[in-house]
């Protein structure tokens, strides 16, 4: 049970370490703020548990079996991930002074909740994290255990070890504030991850 467990650990340190279009949309938003960035990473961890109970109902089948529903599911994430992009790149474009000094507290409230909104939005679109999530969690079930509250379980633990894991994302750039505050080095970053975001977002709709 301890090595499964550890295993699964080490599977999940994998996957986050391998950088994706969550990845991208984490550290953009934790150039505004770490409570951003922080409720950003709150809301992608809450679409890997929902996956994680979808694919332990056995409802991902059900989008396998369909290449419509795939197709569909597939261009509406690849719209998302563009809009991402091309928000970034126009936040670059227009950057200068930040609306949160005019009006912290109303920014403040309206930023977490969007940013939440962006993490959740960003995971559910990505249709490619439905079946990582079937095809992943069946691996660590202990023999013997009943497969559903076992899976359920494994996608609530992988997703409070991202939370820790992105957090420390989060951290880091909060720590490189200064830099990171400098109007060149912030607009160079908005434009290359909103960059990335649209690339992601093509790549995604031309993979059939």
């Amino acid at each position: 049970m301890l090595s499964t467990l550890l295993a699964f650990l080490g599977a999940c340190l994998l996957i986050a370490a391998s950088p994706g279009p969550s990845t991208v949309l984490i550290i953009r938003h934790s150039l505004q703020s770490k409570r951003a960035g922080f409720f950003t990473v709150l809301g992608n961890e809450t679409g890997v548990f929902i996956w994680g109970v979808v694919a332990a109902l056995g409802l991902t089948a059900l989008l396998a079996a369909s290449q419509v529903a795939y197709d569909v599911m597939r261009i509406v994430g690849a719209v998302v991930l563009v809009w991402f992009g091309v928000q970034g790149i126009r936040s670059a474009r227009r950057h200068g002074q930040d609306a949160a000094a005019r009006a912290p507290e109303r920014q403040v409230r309206t930023s977490s909740w969007r940013s939440y909104r962006a993490g959740l939005l960003m995971n559910l679109a990505n249709p490619k994290a439905a079946f990582f999530a079937m095809s992943f969690l069946p691996q660590f079930v202990p023999a013997g255990a009943p497969e559903l509250p076992a899976m359920v379980g494994l996608a609530a633990l992988w997703a409070v070890f991202e939370v820790g894991y992105y957090g420390g994302y989060v951290w880091f750039v909060g720590r490189m504030k200064r830099l990171f505050d400098r109007a060149v080095v912030r607009r160079r970053m908005e434009r290359i991850s909103g960059g990335v975001l649209v690339a992601l977002g093509v790549r995604m709709a031309l993979d059939g």
